[in-house]
């Protein structure tokens, strides 16, 4: 009897791109193929702990601080890697997918920090995903440029001291990448978009000076941190870099995560860099967690829950103070106005609030912020430079006059709002739009100004499905109900097809996008991710 044969590498479904053969290398591949063997079941593990944990919060309604972690907490002594000289400075960091165009600008942007996006902001098509590898290789490479077709403008890159740090954020644990499959089974995207970026760009950052630098999205516990942290080493250890290359920033953007930053850091802190408050997410977040917990957790408008609210308060002065406690950055939130090239008013206007909303993170002893746009930089950086000069940072400042009870972080009902008519509409519009673009394979969306990505239409959905399990009754007397929330899409689908024109709207995703908005927001099974039915019906 023959010897079995060996087990395929990594097998790749897809069709050709160009020059895919400089990513998806026999080398390249067989480190993805070793990351998954390794690394995949407890990614399956930790995937099944979310759902019992949040079964656990549907039965109680509340959250606290982890009892068995409490030594972690107490114990003064330890501290994060120091940062190194390329992240030490992080004041105005700018975030983006990773298309040509947008690779060249962001570097350029006067920034200190790129988040070259692979997640949230970027549609998971295939080319996105190569493409998006070898956009990098070829910055770090200096052999990047672009001409816009449609204007004959060229864009190539500013000399090397004069661009942006990059901070490279992989897919999220619950996405597979359908086009990458070992032993039969789809590879987590995390681990394709991780393992491919490290496998050819780790060395190649560490001769530039810098290094192998990652946000990681969606993480929800500490124990998902310790994987990450464990991949890193092994990572380190495949290619030949020295332990501590890799630095990690962890996006707090779930409910459950706030209540373990201190482990999130401990279990990271030889690859730790900081912690980032977002939003959306956040939210998203804490409406799906407690979509069971009756009123006093129903969120109003989105626009409504400015980072003033009490409960949003309480995580970012928290998020601050757990970083400078441990030596870590802490990166305060989006600035995601896209400035207007025709109303100079509402550029003033929002201008105006995107100062005060950076004077206010600066303030609060944020060592940074991100902004969506390239004209945001400035004002963002003006903001910063007041409060921090010439430090690179003000991680000093260990903000002890702070204190979170557990229950600070979920007082949804200390925000004096209600859900509105309006906000339904608006929920619905933005909800339709991003989705139908997101189809097309773009996932930084201008819609009203904005520049929205996929936690936006999480958000918006989760927000519809809240009010309408929760009975709302909204200012004008109409109760939040399915038949409302039809309604209200159709007469949207109906608008946008007017604004666009029949052979645009025909040409679109528009139908199919109206219909998924409504099955993720009016199912009684609440959809864990948006993604996950919207990957199915992504075309490439």
């Amino acid at each position: 009897m023959s010897a079995p044969a060996p087990s395929p590498l990594a097998i790749v479904e897809a069709e050709p791109l160009p020059r895919q053969e400089e990513v998806l290398t026999d080398a390249a591949l067989a480190f993805v193929a070793e990351l998954h063997r390794r690394f995949t079941p407890r990614r399956d593990e930790l995937l099944a702990r979310r759902a019992e944990r949040r079964a656990e919060i549907a039965r109680t309604s509340t959250l606290d601080f982890l009892p068995e972690t409490a030594a972690i907490r107490a114990d003064d002594s330890w501290k994060v890697a120091e940062a190194p000289a390329a992240l030490n400075d992080r004041r105005v960091e700018i975030t983006g997918p990773t298309d040509r165009k947008m690779t060249i600008n962001a570097l350029n942007s006067g920034a200190k920090v790129w988040l070259a996006d692979f997640e949230d902001a970027s549609a998971p098509t295939w080319e996105n995903v190569i493409l998006g590898q070898l956009n990098l290789i070829d910055a770090y490479e200096r052999r990047i440029d672009f001409t816009d077709p449609r204007s004959g403008k060229t864009y190539a890159l500013k000399p090397a001291e004069e661009l942006a740090t990059v901070v490279m954020r992989p897919r999220g644990w619950h996405l597979t990448e359908r086009h990458v499959t070992v032993d039969g089974t789809p590879v987590p995207g995390a681990l394709v978009d991780f393992g491919l970026y490290f496998f050819h760009n780790a060395r190649r950052l560490l001769d530039l000076g810098k290094g192998p630098y990652f946000y990681l999205p969606k993480t929800e516990s500490h124990l998902e941190a310790r994987l990450w942290n464990d991949i890193f080493v092994f990572a380190q250890d495949h290619v030949g870099v020295p332990q501590g290359s890799v630095r990690a920033t962890v996006l707090i953007e779930t409910i459950t995560a706030a209540y373990e930053m201190e482990e999130i850091l401990y279990e990271l802190r030889d690859h730790a860099s900081g912690l980032n408050a977002g939003r959306w997410d956040y939210l998203f977040s804490i409406v799906k967690n407690f979509r069971d917990g009756g009123e006093k957790f129903v969120l109003p408008d989105r626009n409504a829950v400015t980072m003033t609210a009490p409960f949003m308060r309480a995580y970012t002065e928290l998020l601050v103070r757990t970083c400078h406690k441990r030596g870590a950055h802490a990166i305060g939130g989006m600035a995601a106005f896209i400035p207007s090239r025709k109303d100079a008013e509402v550029n003033k206007v929002a201008f105006e609030k995107v100062k005060a909303d950076k004077d206010r993170e600066a303030g609060d002893g944020f060592d940074g912020s991100w902004v969506a746009h390239p004209d945001l930089v400035p004002i963002a950086m003006a903001s910063f430079d007041a409060v921090l000069g010439d430090r690179p940072n003000q991680k000093d400042r260990l903000r002890e006059d702070v204190s979170v009870a557990p229950g600070d972080l979920i007082a949804v009902d200390s925000l004096d709002a209600r859900p509105t008519y309006e906000g339904l509409r608006n929920a619905v519009q933005v909800g339709i739009r991003y989705i139908e673009a997101w189809l097309r394979g773009l996932g930084a969306v201008a819609i009203f100004n904005l520049m929205e990505d996929a936690a936006t239409a999480e958000i918006s959905r989760s927000q519809i499905w809240q009010w309408i399990n929760a009975g709302v009754v909204f200012e004008n007397g109409e109760r939040a109900t399915p038949e409302l929330a039809r309604n209200v899409a159709a007469e949207e689908l109906a608008a946008i097809r007017e604004e666009v024109g029949e052979e645009a709207f025909a040409s679109g995703n528009w139908q199919q996008a109206h219909d998924l908005l409504l099955k993720v927001a009016l199912d009684e099974n609440y959809e864990d991710f948006l993604t996950l039915p919207a990957y199915e019906q992504l075309v490439g």
